[in-house]
């Protein structure tokens, strides 16, 4: 009789596979709210090597990190009529506080853009306090219908950035400069996905914004995942809260303003994007540890010498972890590590011991070897750089295998049906067939030009509108 499979294939059923995966890695269980999660530690770790690489790229874009209230009077949501509009249906509303109801009840922070803007209007006095450049990391709520572990959760972690500017340009080059220099290159060179940079159409855009940039990632099933979105939100905030500023010339001008964020769902995005049926693959730039040393039996001289290996490649600036728990049988462990994903396992025995080896099993690519052991610190720098160049291009070649040009509504849902995604000329789609595409599930990604850049408008000629089924 066949050994059962640790996880259900990705060809027999996709999502089941996913939510495996999320609990035999031990990523994250569901909380006792519907539609929390709870993070659990190497999941977190996850999310934490994600912080830091994001945050350097945000620092090095000039934003400073804040923080917030999570609690946002409702009155605050009203001023924009576009933005409450566009979130009235995920809102939580607090009524009562201390056994009391409260004068004005208080939304549960769906994102920030009221109250930043409402501290902004304070702080921005003249031009000389502009740009203004704002970064939060912090919790979100938005009551969510059908929740999804790291894709689609009522309470999710991001961060999100907030900006004023003194010209329409300022603002529009600052959004264009976070979505191109802080999410592309960190999701492109740290997480291995060959993300597609575009513009939203109007339908898509996000709520109170005149622009909307995104980066869309293809999954493992040929569906499209929003990996983050950049915007600029014009002179609308700036108008509702009366955020101005004296400019050179003496005159009361409004600002110009971007707000821009990436989440959790990011987690969700690595998983679909690189995982096999064997368990995650996480890129080496991102991986929490590169490498883990196992000792294979209790021998003294086999835990003296894994001991010895992590000690030499850590101090070679590699993130390693002894696996010494020989109480544990070792193939539990192997399996364990290899459902987590880490990039290189490193075991060792008696008998690797004395051929002066040990076994090198690259998870990645696959395949073991056995590696002189005075060669290991030198060899493994580059075998991490050759796995991470390898999930880029894995990822790379299935989004343009499973890209199509089509010519018609009807074959763009065959199109996304069958796995995929489409490219049709946005003016034969238009408006009218994009609201063709939502009756079967299926929704305009983003724009981009003939070319493959991000267009300067929704309307420019030659606009082609990428399609597909989405998370």
């Amino acid at each position: 009789m066949a050994k059962a499979p640790v996880l259900t294939p990705q060809a027999e059923d996709f999502p089941r596979w996913y939510q495996d995966l999320i609990n035999k890695a031990e990523l994250a269980d569901n909380g006792p709210v519907r539609g929390t999660m709870i993070i659990r530690p190497y999941g977190y770790g996850l999310w934490e090597r994600m912080q830091q690489e994001m945050d350097a790229r945000i620092k090095t874009a000039g934003a400073q990190n804040a923080y917030f209230p999570l609690f946002i009077p409702q009155s605050y949501l009203t001023k924009e009529a576009e933005h409450v509009e566009g979130f009235a249906p995920e809102l939580a509303v607090v009524t009562h506080g201390g056994g009391k109801e409260l004068e004005e009840p208080v939304v549960v922070r769906p994102t920030s853009e009221t109250i930043i803007n409402a501290s902004f209007s304070k702080w921005v006095q003249s031009y000389r306090d502009l740009p203004l450049l704002i970064n939060q990391w912090a919790n979100v709520v938005r009551w969510e219908m059908r929740p999804r572990v790291f894709l689609r959760t009522t309470e999710f972690l991001w961060q999100e950035g907030h900006t004023a500017h003194a010209t329409y340009e300022d603002a529009r080059d600052y959004a264009a400069y976070i979505h191109k220099e802080v999410y592309e290159d960190f999701m492109v060179d740290v997480l291995g996905i060959d993300v597609l940079l575009g513009r939203k159409t109007a339908r898509e855009r996000f709520a109170g914004a005149i622009n909307t940039l995104t980066l869309e990632g293809m999954m493992g099933d040929g569906k499209a995942l929003q990996m983050g979105t950049s915007h600029e939100l014009g002179q609308n905030f700036a108008k509702a809260f009366n955020t101005q500023y004296l400019s050179k010339d003496g005159r009361q001008e409004l600002v110009w303003q971007t707000s821009w964020g990436s989440s959790t769902r990011m987690v969700g995005g690595l998983i679909m994007s690189h995982g096999d049926d064997s368990g995650l693959r996480v890129p080496p730039r991102l991986a929490p540890v590169q490498a883990v040393v196992l000792a294979i039996k209790d021998d003294e001289a086999v835990l003296a010498k894994v001991r010895e290996i992590g000690d030499r490649l850590s101090a070679a600036g590699v993130r390693v972890q002894v696996d010494d728990r020989t109480d544990t049988p070792f193939g539990r462990r192997a399996v364990d590590w290899e459902l987590k994903g880490v990039p290189v396992r490193i075991e060792v025995g008696p008998r690797d011991l004395e051929n002066g080896t040990a076994m090198l099993a690259r998870r990645i690519p696959g395949g073991k070897e056995p590696v002189a052991l005075d060669a290991l610190a030198g060899l493994l720098p580059a075998v991490l750089e050759e796995d991470q160049a390898l999930l880029l291009r894995q990822s790379r070649e299935r989004r343009e295998s499973r890209t199509s040009d089509v010519a018609t509504v009807e074959q763009a849902v065959e199109a996304a049906a069958a796995g995929g995604w489409a490219r049709i000329p946005w003016a034969d789609l238009g408006e009218e067939g994009e609201a063709r595409l939502a009756e079967h599930s299926v929704t305009v990604r983003c724009l981009v030009a003939e070319d493959g850049s991000v267009p300067d408008s929704d309307d420019a000629p030659g606009n082609v509108a990428v399609v597909a089924r989405a998370y």
